[in-house]
This record gives C-alpha cells, sequence and structure tokens, in this order.
C-alpha cells in the first residue's frame, strides 16, 4: 500500500465570495509562483488593474514575496473573480496573523460585498424590476 509523502508546506485556507465568483485560497509561506485554477497569475489576469486588486493585501501588511498562494476560481466574470480573491487573501492574512486585521479593516478589504444580480421576473419584459408601461388612456 503506497504512503502519501508528507508535504512540509502548510498551508492557510480561506474562502471569498463576491457576486457569482467564489475563490478557495491556499497561502503558503515562503518564495513560489502563485497559481489560479494551476495557472500563472499572470495568464489568467493580463490586465494591469488586476494585479493591483490581488497584490493589495500583500502591499497593505507589507507582505510583498513572504506568501504565495493557489487559489481556485469559480463562476462569475473577471471582476468578481478578483474582487473575491482579493477577500480570501485578507481572510488568509488575518488567519495567519491577527495583528494584520487593524491594518486590513480601515482599507474596506475585509468588508464582505454580498450584492447578487436579481433574477428575472416574470412579466418584466426581461429584466429584473421594469414593469410593462402602463396605457395612457
Amino acid at each position: 500500500m503506497a504512503t502519501k509523502k508528507p508535504t512540509s508546506n502548510t498551508y492557510t485556507y480561506a474562502l471569498g465570495r463576491r457576486k457569482a465568483a467564489v475563490a478557495t485560497v491556499k497561502l503558503f509561506s515562503g518564495k513560489g509562483e502563485s497559481t489560479i485554477n494551476k495557472i500563472a497569475i499572470e495568464k489568467y489576469f493580463p490586465s494591469k488593474t488586476s494585479k493591483i486588486a490581488y497584490d493589495r493585501p500583500f502591499l497593505i501588511t507589507d507582505t510583498v514575496g513572504k506568501y504565495y498562494f493557489q487559489a481556485r476560481l469559480i463562476g462569475g466574470g473577471k471582476g468578481g473573480q478578483v474582487e473575491a480573491l482579493s477577500l480570501a487573501l485578507c481572510r488568509a492574512l488575518v488567519k495567519i496573523n491577527e495583528s494584520y486585521k487593524p491594518i486590513i479593516k480601515p482599507t474596506g478589504l475585509l468588508t464582505v460585498d454580498s450584492r447578487v444580480k436579481e433574477r428575472r421576473m416574470v412579466g418584466t419584459g426581461g429584466k429584473s424590476r421594469r414593469q410593462k408601461q402602463s396605457p395612457k388612456r
């Protein structure tokens, strides 16, 4: 019977949600390449604005280069996925060191934005809140 090889890198697990996107993060200490869905970050999020969003938790806590992560992103668009990833990274950093919480909290990165697109209602002409125009006479 094969035995599993013990891994030397232990990780901190965290979850973040935004709109329809769900991000699960494994945060490792040390130097390594961060990946999203087993793809390099630069390929998954090529835009500079996305890079700023997922680097911000590390910049605020002054931990750039001290941690790397493996993330799994499901659902939503790129914007929702970036915000879900940012929330998950902040939660993981707070789990590692509780002293990061007063640093991250004022920036609003730990605040959960639970707004989700409202479902389409019947008889509204394809939108959620729009109603058909009533006749004037």
